[in-house]
């Protein structure tokens, strides 16, 4: 009987190495696919400039609280990271001043249309790239990202944009 055990528990721990082992790149792969993720800035549908992670890090990460109440969920606190939009546009040199509308636009067609006015505002518009600390997923593997914006002042989340790919200001 002890054998039996012993002999289990050896095979146990030679799966568990063998399946670390083959699955050791997945992370730094994961992490090269978000660092890849692009979103395409457009002025009145003109393509200006195509921006990844790197560029919307550097615009100054935030961190906050903001409740998710979905239909399939009650009301959670979730803790978002990311950029204020505003501050992608204008480091992509696009002002915002004379625009009236941004419209985020998702992979799989999802549209959402914000006021400039909204965008404008300080601390409501972001794009987000992380949810409790874990980088948002791509459609793809079941997530809500790459990118996804959040409205602080959207107090159901019912305009939020999932799987961001192009924002065009007009």
């Amino acid at each position: 009987m002890n054998k039996t055990i012993v002999t289990s528990l050896i095979i146990l721990v030679m799966i568990v190495g063998v399946t670390a082992y083959l699955n050791r790149g997945n992370i730094a792969d994961r992490q090269e696919m978000q660092d890849n993720a692009q979103i395409i800035l457009l002025e009145n549908g003109e393509e200006i400039k195509t921006v990844d992670m790197t560029f919307i890090k550097k615009q100054g990460e935030k961190t906050f609280n903001k409740e998710l109440d979905t239909s399939e969920t009650g009301p959670e606190i979730q803790t978002y990271t990311g950029v204020l939009l505003k501050s992608v546009i204008e480091e992509a040199g696009i002002k915002l001043d004379n625009k009236t509308q941004v419209i985020v636009k998702a992979v799989d067609g999802y549209t959402v249309a914000l006021t400039a006015a909204e965008v404008r505002k300080d601390d409501n518009v972001y794009i987000v790239y992380k949810n409790n600390g874990e980088y948002l997923q791509e459609k793809s593997k079941g997530g809500t990202g790459p990118y996804r914006i959040v409205i602080r002042d959207d107090q159901f989340g019912q305009r939020w944009c999932k799987f961001v790919m192009e924002v065009n200001i007009k």
